[in-house]
């Protein structure tokens, strides 16, 4: 299978990625995120100072790996992403599919809290255009990625 460029975005040039856990569940659970977009890594990285890096990867999909991809926003989407953001584990090496943005994320969680229904959810989304998110949540799924460089980038360029 052909090798792909990924893209992720952060305040630092990460050459050997790692899974860290944080404090907020994040769409897909905690995992190493990139992205085919290279215009999104570099939202990634400048969101909080307007400046970061991003780091460039080949990935060579391997199918022996628990893989789960969804190529558009679904209700099996939206109930996967409802139960990571929830705290609740998933036993997928990757996960790929649209990213729940900060607009569609704020609906997301209005869904989790009970704010609006199923059908309000899909109502405020569909309008929205989902961008591009893989995540890696096992040390096998990393080492399908292999480090190609690295580079600062600022949301001024």
């Amino acid at each position: 299978m052909d090798s792909i460029i990924l893209y992720h975005g952060s305040k630092e040039i990460v050459e050997y990625p790692e899974i860290r856990t944080a404090r907020f569940h994040k769409d897909f659970y905690f995992g190493f995120y990139c992205t085919l977009l290279q215009e999104q890594a570099k939202r990634w990285a400048t969101r909080f100072n307007g400046k970061g890096f991003i780091s460039e990867y080949r990935y060579t999909p391997d199918e022996s790996l628990k893989i789960l991809v969804f190529s558009e926003m679904t209700e099996e989407w939206l109930d996967f992403i409802v139960s990571c953001r929830m705290g609740n584990p998933h036993d997928y090496d990757i996960v790929e599919g649209p990213m729940a943005n900060d607009t569609i994320f704020n609906y997301v969680q209005d869904f989790v809290d009970k704010k609006i229904s199923r059908a309000a959810f899909w109502e405020l989304a569909r309008f929205k255009k989902p961008t591009h998110q893989i995540s890696f949540h096992s040390a096998r799924a990393l080492a399908a990625l292999e480090f190609m460089k690295g580079y600062e980038v600022s949301d001024k360029e």
